[in-house]
């Protein structure tokens, strides 16, 4: 199947070759939480990794995708998806499976603030996230912990959060912050 694609050559097919350094290596991964990646990553060091695997779950696409695979999908993929990563792969785009990504798609866009936050309580859910208390916050932004107090009120009643911690997961998983 990839032979037949023009812009791609197949230098080994499961079989090291220490003479080639792949652009792209592709692997049929059994389980995906084995080591087999790391392994994979080494053979070849300059090489975008595309993984087939059944079962994957998000997190652990996550944690693939964390440890330098470039591209893991279904294992039952038709070839057109499997071509396509690779060329993606190839250029440098990260590829995973659209079902992968629901559980932090799905908590975008059931999650639509009723009422978005202000640019000023953004700001401070930012510095929430970076660890700073109420008095740093105050300190940093020039306002009394008073007023940092009331935008923690108003941030934490838009979440719908009980607690900072929860604020902050909300604000990233929601977009609005970055770490």
């Amino acid at each position: 199947m990839l032979s037949r694609d023009a812009n791609i050559e197949v230098i080994a097919s499961g079989a090291e070759d220490d003479n080639q350094d792949p652009d792209v290596i592709v692997a049929d991964l059994d389980r995906p939480g084995e080591e087999a990646p790391q392994e994979l990553l080494e053979l070849g060091p300059d090489s975008s990794l595309v993984l087939l695997v059944s079962g994957a779950q998000p997190f652990t696409t996550l944690e693939l995708l964390r440890s330098g695979v470039r591209a893991v999908i279904p294992r039952d993929s038709n070839p057109a998806q499997i071509i396509a990563a690779i060329h993606a792969a190839a250029v440098g785009l990260v590829i995973m499976s659209p079902q992968d990504l629901e559980p932090w798609l799905a908590n975008s866009k059931a999650a639509q603030l009723l009422e978005p936050l202000t640019a000023r309580e953004t700001e401070v859910l930012g510095m929430l996230a970076e660890g700073l208390s109420n008095k740093l916050i105050a300190h940093r932004l020039e306002i009394s912990e008073h007023t940092v107090k009331f935008h923690m009120t108003s941030i934490l009643s838009k979440l719908n959060a009980s607690s900072r911690t929860e604020a902050v997961t909300l604000g990233i998983r929601r977009g609005l912050i970055m770490l």
